[in-house]
């Protein structure tokens, strides 16, 4: 049984189709107070699964995934916030040519952060949404 803390909890979602960095994400988010990691998918049809099973307030999304896209998962959230709630979609990927960024902003993505050097920066990002201070970025 988790120990209830007087802290605000953010249920987050973490959809990335390494292995061995979605464990590591999940570890590192797992550590932070406040803060649960409630799924993890590392395809399209497994997110929405999971974002329509577990009421989440933040989506972590890779844009290449084992089957179907990041991309997929953003516009479904888009387009159906009955099925999958509001979460904020943020994206955590290599792929971050300006016309992708945009796209992704299109599809109501909060911020978008490089794999390869931005995993503190979405880390201050996830402690900034729990404690409801999360602006542009």
């Amino acid at each position: 049984m988790a120990s209830r803390r007087s802290v605000p909890r953010l249920r987050i979602v973490v959809v990335e189709d390494s292995p061995l960095l979605r464990e590591l994400l999940c570890d590192m988010l797992a550590q932070l107070d406040g803060v649960e990691v409630v799924a993890a998918a590392a395809g399209e049809a497994a997110a929405l699964r999971a974002l329509q099973e577990q009421p989440s307030d933040l989506v972590i999304v890779d844009l290449q995934l084992e089957s179907g896209s990041g991309l997929g998962v953003l516009r479904a959230l888009r387009r159906e916030p009955a099925r999958y709630g509001q979460p904020i979609a943020v994206v955590f990927s290599n792929y971050g040519h300006v016309q992708l960024r945009e796209r992704c902003r299109a599809l109501g993505v909060a911020h978008f952060f490089d794999k390869a050097l931005q995993m503190d920066e979405l880390i201050d990002f996830v402690e900034a949404a729990r404690k409801g201070v999360v602006g542009d970025h």
